[in-house]
């Protein structure tokens, strides 16, 4: 019988929390050990609808008898919760964006290096089967050279936290610019040399940014192009959009994550109802995660794929005070 992995999870702040638990839930051998959190109605939530074991602060939770921690807090917290989870020896699987600072996340990964730990970060897009695809014909050479990738990643103004600078770190830009930057690093198996980025607060009346365009130029030559913006309408039935419109020399690719859905219009609902029926991309990304604490093997998206995809978005802020482009900071 494989070895029964223990594993706590540290803040339901960010909503895919409750994502990755069901995912953990599914698992035979796992053993949620305890959950934690700062706000006393998520907890009695947790208690009494998901029956867990409720620890007040982090501290004690790591204290217990664990494996491994998943961290889904506001991302001003990544840094603090991922290094006291190293100290105590348990491995992290992080929510994106892996920090807010270069400095932070450096810390990040050199405390999990040291503590012998595994560093995670949490990008299930990896795990679409359309983008899967994608990357195997990029690499196998059917579309010929790449020149040009356009991606987006467009959702609904999320609200909470999201739009407190003092917590997240950033707005759209940051929010959404990772998750297809870290896609672009894994294809291209190339870094980005220089950013270019314009934003804005366009689409709702907020004190953070809510629209963003970000341009890179890779050191193989590839241009790229990311619309990272929360504009989707709240009646749009998807949280959020992902494509990529991959130009090569011998032809082209288009990844759409919305057309993976069974959609539903009736006259009596207010909007379309759109049922998701493609891979469930979050179960195979913590199904990893805990594989590789169960076998003690490398994981699969680590630290550095976080800090890199983070030090892009940062760069893209960078660009946006500079009004020029500038080096990603992981150059630095």
């Amino acid at each position: 019988m494989s070895k029964r992995v223990k594993i706590g999870m540290i803040s339901f702040a960010h909503p895919h929390a409750y994502t990755y638990l069901q995912a953990l839930e599914r698992m035979a051998d796992v053993e949620i050990a305890g959950v934690t959190d700062d706000s006393l109605e998520r907890r009695e939530e947790l208690a009494g609808k998901f029956g867990l074991s409720v620890f007040r602060h982090h501290s004690d939770l790591l204290q217990e008898d664990l494996d491994a921690v998943v961290v889904c807090s506001e991302n001003v917290r990544h840094a603090e919760l991922t290094i006291e989870a190293a100290r105590c020896g348990k491995h992290v699987l992080c929510e994106k964006p892996l920090g807010i600072s270069i400095e932070e996340m450096q810390n990040m990964i050199a405390e999990c290096t040291m503590a012998g730990v595994k560093l995670m970060t949490a990008f299930p897009n990896r795990y679409v089967p359309a983008v899967v695809e994608a990357r195997q014909l990029v690499q196998g050479g059917q579309i010929g050279e790449v020149l040009a990738i356009k991606g987006t990643n467009k959702g609904a103004m999320p609200g909470s936290w999201f739009i407190r600078k003092e917590l997240s770190g950033g707005g759209a830009m940051l929010d959404h610019s990772v998750h297809v930057m870290d896609l672009m690093h894994w294809m291209l198996q190339s870094e980005v040399e220089e950013v270019y980025a314009e934003n804005g607060t366009l689409l709702h009346r907020l004190d953070i940014d809510d629209a963003g365009m970000v341009h890179v130029k890779f050191a193989n030559g590839v241009i790229a192009v990311v619309d990272t913006s929360w504009s989707r309408a709240k009646s749009f039935p998807y949280a959020r959009d992902l494509s990529m419109e991959i130009t090569g020399t011998l032809g082209s690719i288009t990844v759409d994550d919305t057309k993976e859905v069974n959609q539903l219009y009736r006259d009596k609902a207010s909007k379309a109802v759109w049922s998701f029926w493609g891979a469930d991309r979050n179960f195979r990304m913590v199904r990893d995660f805990v594989e590789a604490v169960r076998d003690g093997t490398p994981v699969p998206i680590t630290g550095e794929d976080g800090f890199k995809a983070a030090s892009v978005a940062l760069a893209a802020f960078e660009s946006v005070r500079t009004r020029r482009p500038v080096k990603p900071f992981y150059h630095n």
